[in-house]
């Protein structure tokens, strides 16, 4: 697996962070997990095969995470480098995606579904196991921040695993889900003194962390209250048992 950031950062704007937006590729394919607004473009920027892209991840309905799912399907319906491509994208979500869609296409009779190749609009149960990409197993677990919030968990045919929990409030069961996986995506809104309860702080990453025992993990959505502070010097407070990286826009890593 290789994986790539393409926003780091929240729906507040940021001059070096883009909201929410990742890039997996697999042997089997490729999947973006979560797509905002900026990540459209991000992939382009990346020099990433956007054109032929297997799969979306759409962890919630906030649009820091999904505001670009309207723009990228426009795009494809009429770019030139689309127009000969035959084999099916696939958007997973849970309940509600294709109600979300439905309304951005009709705001102004966009035919976001009228594409040149085939597009599949999945709905999937929580808990229950579903193919993402051929041989990469996913499972998706809901998570304390939105009705519709969900984590996932995805293990290719080799045996390599990863969560991304996307935005989620402290739970235990976060941990357990992500025991041991080669790579945790993790949240970690704000450095600490959070004012909601749900996103997560530093401690509480950092526990979940303690908990699931990954062979290494990245925190990300980072508010700009984590310019001010030092990445490094604040994760070596807790005393982590594995490497804990600082999600960049760009940063590109092997699981």
């Amino acid at each position: 697996m290789k994986f790539l950031v393409l926003g780091s950062g929240t729906s507040i704007p940021h001059s070096k962070r883009g909201s929410s937006g990742y890039w997996l590729e697999t042997s089997r394919g490729s999947v973006l997990l979560d797509c905002s607004a900026s990540t459209v473009h991000r992939m382009a920027q990346e020099s990433l095969d956007w054109v032929n892209l297997d799969a979306i991840w759409i962890s919630h309905f906030h649009l820091d995470h999904c505001g670009g799912l309207a723009p990228f399907l426009f795009g494809t319906k009429h770019a030139p480098v689309t127009q000969n491509r035959t084999k099916p994208l696939r958007i997973f979500g849970t309940k509600g995606l294709r109600q979300l869609l439905d309304g951005f296409d009709k705001a102004n009779d966009c035919g976001l579904f009228e594409q040149p190749f085939p597009l599949a609009i999945i709905e999937v149960e929580p808990l229950e196991k579903f193919e993402i990409l051929p041989d990469v197993e996913a499972v998706a677990l809901p998570t304390p921040h939105t009705k519709e919030s969900h984590a996932i968990h995805l293990r290719e045919a080799d045996g390599k695993t990863l969560v991304y929990t996307a935005d989620t409030g402290p739970t235990d069961t976060l941990a357990a889900f992500a025991r041991k996986v080669d790579l945790l995506v993790m949240e970690c809104s704000f450095v600490k003194n959070k004012p909601v309860e749900t996103h997560l702080e530093l401690a509480e990453a950092m526990y979940l962390i303690r908990k699931s025992e990954p062979k290494k993990a990245m925190l990300t959505h980072l508010y700009p209250e984590w310019d001010e502070v030092e990445f490094h010097d604040e994760i070596r407070k807790f005393s982590p048992m594995c490497e804990v990286t600082e999600a960049v826009d760009g940063l590109r890593l092997e699981i």
